[in-house]
């Protein structure tokens, strides 16, 4: 709850600064909800006119997307928060039917010791995922309309009638192609990074996190590189005592550039340090960004 209201306050600074929207894909700050476990209802207006977002929104939404299995809760993620505004306009307006949103490490676990067909690192965990259901006549469309977007994850369930959409790297599947038995995000082999936003202005903080970090800790190099499409390179440094490598512990963990210049349209790559835990990749590259020019 104390990061959700921290994020409330930066967004309201940047809103007074004349950011721009923060997010590539947004919808129009309206969200209607039905979860089908408890058949609760909820419509809200996350997102004020001057771009900052409702702090009782969100605790609202937090509320509604709980574990159905020990109803723990975990904030969602507000790109997918967008996104799924975003899909429900797309969709026709309609609330969309929720499935299964956060689901806590423990219940996840426990599906998948049942046999169910969960993935270990399931971005359902960590705020990032929503299963939907929709009219099956609607799904198919829906689906390669989510997958054009180029911007998250796309997982069709025809027999089951549902979409999963998450806000991992851009990738679909069917239920035939998921792979969910193979466990792929084992030994880190799938982490990913993600910046808070996906629009900044020069001068302005940064802050990523590192996620479907399966086997921590996992540490990472202070200085990253901020790359630009234009083909420039900037060195900036994490924020953090010491001058070598700073500790995910767990997955979620966050790391802050304090200042971002501006560079355009870009990204950057983090450098995991050694040992590497199995898997864990050299470089770990978030989604792409635009930090354009100026201050905040």
């Amino acid at each position: 709850m104390l990061r959700a209201l921290l994020l409330v306050f930066a967004l309201a600074t940047a809103a007074r600064a004349g950011a721009p929207p923060r997010f590539f894909i947004m919808g129009d700050g309206h969200l209607a909800i039905v979860n089908s476990h408890t058949n609760e209802h909820l419509t809200v207006r996350y997102r004020r006119d001057d771009g900052t977002y409702d702090p009782d929104a969100l605790a609202r939404l937090r509320r509604i997307f709980r574990s159905s299995g020990d109803a723990r809760e975990q904030d969602v993620s507000l790109r997918l928060i967008e996104l799924l505004s975003h899909l429900q306009k797309m969709a026709g307006g309609h609330p969309l039917v929720l499935l299964s949103g956060y689901r806590s490490p423990t219940y996840n676990q426990s599906l998948k010791d049942k046999g169910k067909q969960v993935a270990g690192g399931s971005m359902h965990t960590e705020g990032l995922a929503a299963d939907l259901a929709f009219p099956r006549a609607q799904l198919p469309k829906l689906w390669h309309e989510v997958r054009d977007l180029d911007c998250c994850g796309a997982g069709y369930y025809a027999k089951e009638g549902f979409l999963h959409v998450d806000v991992g790297r851009p990738r679909f599947w069917e239920a035939t192609t998921s792979r969910v038995d193979e466990n792929l995000s084992a030994g880190n082999a799938r982490i990913f990074a993600r910046t808070e936003f996906d629009r900044y202005v020069g001068g302005e903080p940064i802050t990523l996190a590192l996620h479907a970090l399966t086997v921590p800790p996992v540490r990472v190099a202070r200085v990253a590189t901020l790359v630009s499409d234009g083909g420039g390179q900037r060195e900036v440094r994490f924020e953090g005592e010491g001058d070598g490598c700073l500790e995910a512990a767990s997955t979620g963990a966050h790391f802050k550039i304090a200042e971002a210049p501006g560079i355009g349209r870009g990204h950057v790559v983090l450098a995991t340090c050694e040992p590497r835990p199995e898997r864990t990749p050299e470089t770990v590259e978030t989604n792409v960004i635009d930090v354009r020019a100026g201050s905040p």
